[in-house]
């Protein structure tokens, strides 16, 4: 965050950058006509391959060290702060992910009509744009 507040071009770089990729992948979701998921890997991913997910995922480095270093709540206690946020952490996210994983298997496992999904994928992508032009807002 330091480096992108320093250098006015690298921030304005970096959302349009990342503007420019999610209308890329609203406009794959709002094109993927009937099917709601978009991509069939030949494989379902293990366990080992959502690890490693996180391990690259840049939405997670960005919150983490938002979190971590953009809310000092026990200065003089780093430890137990740390232990504290992760105790926090982990309260939202894993019951988020959780309810992510059943809201994935309850609605591949509906059989939709091709209606209803492509109903689904608008306003999925709908949402992203939206998050789009927050984001466009917030910069202005």
């Amino acid at each position: 965050a330091a480096a992108a507040f320093a250098i006015p071009w690298l921030r304005a770089v970096l959302l349009w950058g990342s503007a420019a990729y999610l209308l890329y992948l609203a406009s794959k979701i709002a094109l993927a006509g009937a099917r709601i998921a978009f991509i069939h890997p030949e494989r379902a991913p293990g366990i080992w391959a959502g690890i490693a997910l996180q391990a690259i995922n840049p939405k997670a480095y960005g919150v983490n060290t938002a979190f971590f270093s953009g809310f000092p709540f026990m200065p003089g206690a780093l430890a137990t702060e740390t232990a504290l946020k992760f105790l926090i952490m982990n309260v939202i996210w894993i019951p988020i992910h959780l309810l992510w994983l059943w809201a994935g298997v309850a609605l591949r496992g509906l059989d939709l009509a091709p209606a209803t999904q492509r109903v689904i994928n608008a306003g999925m992508a709908a949402a992203m744009l939206a998050v789009v032009v927050l984001a466009a807002q917030a910069q202005f």
